[in-house]
């Protein structure tokens, strides 16, 4: 049985993302902290950034936290803001591009276990 965990704001600490200048990533809740089955990932996106066309091993539930940017997921592309929520699922490419002049946040929930990113040309 796991046992509860509580993190303070200041305990998360954010890396940029290697493959898209302006995307950081802060996690949340994770494996490492004793979470059995789910990641809880935040991230920002700042005005201007672009995150390239790429797919993931595992599915995503995101929940738009601040700013409105495009999100393409396959053949489409979405304009999304504060209080929105999609799926991308496993394998579905997709991309991110903040057009706008303020920055994006959002939270990503992912399944535990490896998420192999791999970048579409």
């Amino acid at each position: 049985m796991s046992e509860p965990v509580i993190r303070g704001a200041d305990d998360i600490e954010y890396e940029s993302v290697d493959a898209a200048d302006g995307l950081a990533k802060g996690v949340l809740i994770a494996e490492d902290h004793g979470a059995p089955n789910f990641a809880i990932r935040r991230f920002t996106l700042d005005a201007g950034a672009e995150v390239p066309k790429h797919t993931n091993d595992v599915e995503h539930e995101q929940y738009v936290l601040a700013g409105e940017y495009v999100v393409g997921i396959g053949d489409e592309e979405h304009t999304v803001s504060a209080g929105d929520s999609l799926l991308i699922p496993a394998g579905v490419p997709h991309w991110y591009r903040n057009e706008g002049d303020h920055d994006g946040a959002f939270l990503c929930a992912v399944p535990n276990g490896d998420d192999a990113i791999e970048l579409i040309e």
